[in-house]
């Protein structure tokens, strides 16, 4: 079995402890996370890094996730990178709104680890 290579994640949700959870699972999943807890605050501290994949929360207040998504795609190195939308959003229409903003994946909370693992993975695939 071939080990899951560790990715640096970016994590934006404007919820202090789910942001909190969010990264600790992704530790124990053998990643490295950066986290923000608004849109506004994610701009202005990744101009610059280097990232795997974003994991954006929608509903946030000020800029929402698909605000965020469109200015970080605006970024030359957010132009390629997987983005997943980790929200409470789960109605059909919703989901597909998310895909219709670019969105590579869709996690809706709440969700477990192996939830996350797995959008993980398609994403890297």
């Amino acid at each position: 079995m071939t080990e899951a290579i560790s990715k640096h994640i970016l994590v934006v949700d404007d919820d202090d402890d789910g942001r909190l959870l969010l990264c600790k699972m992704l530790e124990r999943l053998g990643h490295t996370s950066e986290d923000f807890p608004s849109g506004e605050a994610a701009l202005a501290g990744v101009a610059g890094k280097k990232f795997d994949i974003a994991l954006l929360d929608i509903m946030m207040p000020n800029m929402n996730g698909y605000e965020l998504l469109e200015q970080l795609r605006k970024m030359s190195e957010f132009q390629s990178i997987p983005v997943v939308m980790v929200t409470a959003k789960d109605k059909d229409s919703e989901i597909l709104d998310g895909y219709k903003h670019g969105a590579d994946y869709y996690i809706t909370k709440p969700y477990t680890t192996k939830q996350l693992e797995f959008g993980l993975k398609i994403v890297s695939e």
